[in-house]
Parts: C-alpha cells; structure tokens; sequence
C-alpha cells in the first residue's frame, strides 16, 4: 500500500502542520495537498495559504509585526497607476509655494521654513508618513497579535497540544501580520486621497516638510469650476502655514502624539468578537476578516479615559486647523474665488473620505476635528483684539496655549491678552480669588512660625545668659549670704 494511503484527511491535515510547525513547509508536495480534498479543503488555496504562512514564519520579525508588509501593501496600491510627476507640475506647483510664501509672511510672523517644499507622488508620500501610522497603529496590531495567540492556547484540542506547542510566537506574528496588511492596504487607498502633506491634520509629515501630490491635486480641482493656479494657490498656502506651525512650534508634534498615545494606552481587542470571527473563518474568503477590521467590530466601545483623551486630541487638532485656516483666509485675500475654495476644503475636512474612515474603524481613532469653525471664530477673535503678532506668540510654549473653555468663550482669553498688552492686571476670576486665599493662608502660616522660631530663639538665649548656679527667685530680691 502507498504511503499515506491507509490515513485519514485528518491525519494528513494534522501532518502538515507538524511539517508547517516544524519548519519542513517545503517538503509539502502537490499530492499530499490533494488529499486534503476528503475535508472539504480546496488543496490550491491550501498551498497558497501555506506558502504565506511559511514566509511569515521564515520572516518573522521579534516583535511579532511585519511592518515591511504594511509598506509593501501601501507602496503596491499607491504605485498601481504608475503616473510620475511632469516637468509641468513641478513647475507650476513650485511657483505656487513660492508666491504664497510671500503672501503668508504678510498674515503670520511665525517664520518661514528651512527647506524648500516638494512635490511627491503617492508613493512618496507613503514612504514620509508611513512611520507615523505604525505608531498610530501598533497598539492595536499588538493588542491582536496577543489575543489570537491567547485563542490558541485556549481552543486548540488537547491532542494536538503537543503539536502547536511553542507555536505561540508565530500564531503572534500572523496577528500582526495581518493587521499589518489592513494598515498597509488602507494607508495606500489614504495615499490616493490626499492633497497635501498636512491634509489628514496629524504630523505626518518630517516637522517643517510641506508637500502636494499633484495626482491627488488634479482630482481635487476636477469638476469645481475653479482655475487650476487659484486651487494651487490656496493650498500651497495651506500646505506652508501647516508645516511652518510645527516647526516653529517644536513642542507641539510630541504633544499631538503623546495624546494620541494616552489614547492608543486603552485599547484592546474584544476577545469575543475575535474569536466568533475566527470560528467560522474561511481562508478563501478574505474580504470577512478585511470588513471585520475595517468595521472597528474587534474594538469595543471606548472606556471614560479613552473618550476624555479622545476629547482633549480633537481640541487641539481643532485649534491647530482653526489656527491655519485664519491665516490662508488673510493670505488668500488677493484670490477671486478663496471664499469658495475655503468652504470645498472645510466640508472636505468634515467629512472624510472611504479610506480616512477604514482608518478611524481600524485603530478606533478619528482625526477629524470637530470644533473647527468654534476655534476658527476663537483665533479671529483674538487677531481683531490683540493682532497677529501677540496671537501667534501664543504658540511660543505649552503653557501659554487656549484651552477647551476659551474655544468656548474667546472673550475672556480677549480680555486676558488685552490685559497683558497693556500691562494691566489681567481680570480677576474665582480661579484668582481661590489662588489669592491659599496664598495669603500660607503666609500667614509662615509668619506664625517665624514668629515661633523668633520667640524660641529668645528664650534660648535667656536661659544660655543665666547663670549656672543662680536659681529662679519668686520673692524679692535680697542679699545674698556670704
């Protein structure tokens, strides 16, 4: 009798993953596929799915995530037109940086860049940003390598405990890995979307970079009635006060993404969901497991401190949006049709497209700011009242930046800041009063204890004067016996 006649699909299913497990993957031959027929296994997908895993495994990286998938996925979407950037559009697009430049320098004082701004294809601009979404992205891919491996070791049979023993790690590699390929996949579509480096409102882009796609701009300008070098205009000029803001303001990059991090913090993956995916998975049927990550199902709701933090992020995208959407409204003036443009870019901002929306599901994160116009009329408020040049110091430090309550009610940071410009007081508020009470309370505290520390050290000294064999007298004084 051949061999592997006398055993069951079973068997021969169970054998090929102690090759797999093993590392003999390549052993695996076309007719030990075949076989697989008796359990309803179509033996090319088999092969196909093996392949793929035996490269995982091969290239397994220690942290259990293949980056370089996302990239290769990324760059293969984003590169599938195969469209340059002509002589032409360079051109014209670098004299549109170069004019709003000069129009931006008359609205803003914070500095112009240190670099010149470039032009990038799709693919350019996911090898710039893709390391920004891996940050974005890894706690989610983490939290789902993990929770498929602790899957494993939960339902796999007792009989082939012994089999998978130690295949942990790579169960947690093919987690991540698949994860990987959605961010990838995703990112890509993102790059055929975008207009400019700062368009998706993160700093994706290097600090002080500024960029356009000019595949995307064509897109962007087709069916709006709008010439072509008044949409460059504008949007070079939005491109360059996005980039200048952030170089300028060093500190600001690492405080956007150490929100996005306290948010990140929080994130798992729902178990439950995970493993009701994985029962009735099917490897031929790919696009369940895609719409299940895109859906945000593995994500569950956000906890009080994910939805806190999530509120502190969208203010300060808001107030950074609101910030360079003043600033091109008055650089812009000279252009026929900004108003028109300013309001095609905001519904564009609020809305989103499919792929920033797969994005939002699939790290449960949205980037999109929702008090804009709020923060917009706030950095108005605050031009009219003190100028642009006391509104832009206001992102010199951390400190000195408005908050949530002044996007609410710019009138008291005017009053504040008209206060500081004339070297008033700034008014008072129960904050002050508050502050003011607990300070003079702890001066008064400390007055009586030096008042103490005063009257002990007297005494002291008293006493150190007195001699050592004259003792206190409560009668009159008198003589003394010789």
């Amino acid at each position: 009798m051949a061999d592997g006649e006398d055993r069951s699909p079973e068997d021969e299913f169970q054998e090929l993953m102690r090759q797999l497990f093993g590392g003999q993957a390549g052993a695996i031959d076309p007719e030990q596929l075949s076989r697989l027929s008796g359990m309803g296994i179509d033996p090319a997908m088999m092969q196909q799915v093996m392949q793929h895993l035996q490269g995982a495994f091969t290239n397994a990286p220690a942290e259990g995530v293949s980056w370089d998938l996302a990239k290769r996925q990324a760059l293969h979407i984003a590169n599938q037109d195969g469209l340059g950037i002509t002589t032409g559009e360079r051109a014209d697009l670098g004299e549109a940086f170069s004019l709003a430049a000069l129009w931006l320098s008359e609205a803003t004082t914070v500095p112009e860049l240190t670099q010149p701004p470039r032009t990038l294809t799709r693919g350019g601009w996911v090898e710039a940003t893709l390391p920004v979404w891996q940050e974005l992205a890894e706690p989610v891919a983490l939290s789902i390598a993990d929770a498929l491996t602790a899957a494993l070791d939960q339902q796999v049979p007792e009989e082939m405990r012994a089999m998978v023993q130690g295949a942990g790690r790579l169960m947690r590699t093919v987690g991540g890995s698949l994860f990987a390929a959605q961010l990838g996949a995703v990112v890509g579509r993102l790059s055929t979307e975008v207009v400019s480096g700062g368009d998706v409102g993160l700093p994706v882009m290097p600090a002080g970079d500024a960029a356009i796609l000019p595949q995307n701009f064509a897109d962007f300008g087709r069916d709006l009635g709008i010439a072509d070098d008044q949409l460059a205009l504008y949007l070079a000029t939005r491109e360059l006060a996005h980039a200048r803001l952030f170089r300028h303001a060093k500190w600001l990059r690492l405080h956007v993404m150490s929100q996005v991090t306290e948010f990140a913090r929080g994130i798992h993956v729902d178990t439950e969901a995970l493993e009701d995916l994985a029962s009735r998975f099917d490897p031929s049927q790919p696009d369940e497991l895609r719409r299940a990550l895109e859906s945000g199902v593995l994500l569950p709701q956000r906890s009080e401190a994910q939805t806190a933090a999530l509120a502190r992020l969208e203010n300060l995208l808001a107030l950074i949006e609101g910030w360079v959407d003043v600033v091109t409204e008055t650089a812009t003036t000279r252009l026929p049709d900004a108003f028109r443009i300013t309001e095609v870019v905001r519904r564009r901002r609020a809305v989103g497209g499919p792929a920033e929306q797969a994005l939002g599901s699939l790290v449960g994160l949205e980037v999109r700011p929702r008090r804009l116009r709020e923060a917009a009329a706030m950095w108005r408020a605050v031009t009219d009242a003190v100028g642009m040049s006391a509104r832009d110091a206001l992102w010199d430090y951390p400190d000195l930046m408005p908050g949530s309550e002044d996007i609410d009610d710019p009138a008291a940071l005017v009053a504040r800041l008209q206060a500081r410009a004339r070297g008033d007081e700034a008014p008072r508020d129960e904050m002050d009063a508050a502050l003011e009470a607990l300070l003079d309370e702890a001066a008064a505290d400390a007055a009586i204890d030096v008042a103490d520390e005063a009257r002990d050290a007297a005494t002291g000294a008293a006493d150190d004067e007195q001699p050592d064999d004259e003792q206190p007298d409560d009668g009159p004084a008198g003589p003394r016996p010789v």
